[in-house]
C-alpha cells in the first residue's frame, strides 16, 4: 500500500467507524436507559412486596426478604436480557444458557431446594410456631427459631436439634401446644371389693377442687375396664395446654391421697394359685410352674 493511499483508507475507516457509532449508539443509550430503569423498577418493587408482608398477617415476616428478593432479581434479569437484546445480543441464546444453568444448579441443589421449599411452605401454613412443642417419628422438643433452610428445636432435656425442613413438612406431625386446652388422661385401680360409685365420685371432687381444672367441660370419672386385680377408672378433665402437665401430677398424687383417705384400696398385682395336693398325681407343667411360684411369693397369691 502506497503511501498516498493511506489517508483515502483512513477515510474510510472513519466513515465506517462514524457509521457504527450513528447505529450504535442510539441502542447503547437505549440498553442504559433500560438498565437503569429496570434498577429503580426492581428496586420499588421489592420494597412494595416488603411493605405489603409486612402490612397482613397472613404471611410470617421470615418470608419478607425472601419474597422481596424474589420480586427483585426476577425484574433484573428480564432488564438484563432486554438491554442485551437492545444491543443486537441474540437473547434466545442467553435464554437457553441461563436455563441450562438453572437446571444444573437445581440438579446439584435439589436437597437444599427441598428444604426451601418445605420452609416457605411451613411459614405460610404455619403448622407450627415458636415455642409450640412439636413430635414426629424422628424427633420431638420446642421450636426456637423457623428459617427458610432448618428449623432449630430443643428438646424437653435440652438437646439442640437442627432439623431439615424437609423432614418437617412431608412426615405427620403433631403440635401438643397448638389448641388453648387439652385433656388429662388418668388411670386408677381399685380393689374389687370396694364400691366403684365411691371410687369415682372421690375422684370427680378432687379434679373439681383443683384450681387449674376447667368446669366446662366438667371432669367426669368412668369405669374404664375390669382389669386383671383391680377395676380400672379413668379421670377425664380438661386443662389450659400451658398448664398440662403440672394438673396432671398434681391430679395423680391428689387422686391416691383422696382414694386412700375414703378408704378405697389400690390394690397391688395379684394372682390366683391353686395347690395341687402331694397325693395327686402331678399335673401338667404348667401346674408345677404355678405352684412353685405360689410358694416362693408366698403372701402373693390367695386360696
Amino acid at each position: 500500500m502506497d503511501i498516498v493511499d493511506i489517508p483515502s483508507h483512513l477515510g474510510i475507516v472513519a466513515s465506517a467507524l462514524w457509521a457504527w457509532t450513528v447505529d450504535f449508539l442510539p441502542r447503547l443509550v437505549s440498553a442504559l436507559l433500560i438498565l437503569v430503569a429496570g434498577w429503580l423498577a426492581a428496586k420499588w418493587a421489592s420494597r412494595a412486596v416488603g411493605d405489603v408482608i409486612h402490612r397482613t398477617d397472613k404471611i410470617d415476616r421470615t418470608l419478607r426478604p425472601v419474597f422481596a428478593a424474589i420480586v427483585r432479581y426476577s425484574i433484573l434479569v428480564l432488564v438484563v436480557v432486554a438491554a442485551l437484546g437492545q444491543l443486537g445480543v441474540q437473547t434466545t441464546t442467553i435464554l437457553t444458557a441461563l436455563g441450562g444453568a438453572a437446571l444444573a444448579i437445581g440438579l446439584a441443589l435439589q436437597g437444599t431446594l427441598a428444604n426451601i421449599a418445605a420452609g416457605i411452605m411451613l411459614l405460610w401454613l404455619r403448622p407450627f410456631g415458636i415455642g409450640d412443642y412439636v413430635e414426629t417419628d424422628t424427633v420431638a422438643g420446642t421450636v426456637e427459631e423457623i428459617s427458610l433452610f432448618h428449623t432449630r428445636i430443643r428438646t424437653w432435656d435440652g438437646i439442640f436439634k437442627f432439623v431439615p425442613n424437609s423432614q418437617l413438612w412431608n412426615v405427620t406431625l403433631t403440635n401438643y401446644t397448638r389448641n388453648p386446652t387439652r385433656l388429662i388422661l388418668l388411670e386408677f385401680g381399685i380393689a374389687y371389693e370396694d364400691d366403684m360409685a365411691e371410687g369415682r365420685r372421690v375422684l370427680v371432687e378432687t379434679a373439681e377442687r383443683h384450681r387449674g381444672v376447667l368446669q366446662d367441660p366438667p371432669p367426669v370419672v368412668v369405669p374404664l375396664s375390669l382389669g386383671d386385680s383391680a377395676v380400672v377408672l379413668q379421670l377425664r378433665a380438661w386443662a389450659r395446654t400451658a398448664d398440662f402437665w403440672n394438673i396432671r401430677w398434681d391430679l395423680t398424687q391428689e387422686g391416691k391421697r383422696d382414694l386412700e383417705a375414703a378408704g378405697i384400696t389400690i390394690p397391688f398385682p395379684q394372682r390366683v394359685v391353686h395347690v395341687v395336693g402331694s397325693d395327686t398325681p402331678p399335673g401338667p407343667p404348667g401346674a408345677t410352674v404355678e405352684a412353685h411360684e405360689a410358694g416362693a411369693s408366698g403372701k402373693s397369691g390367695s386360696s
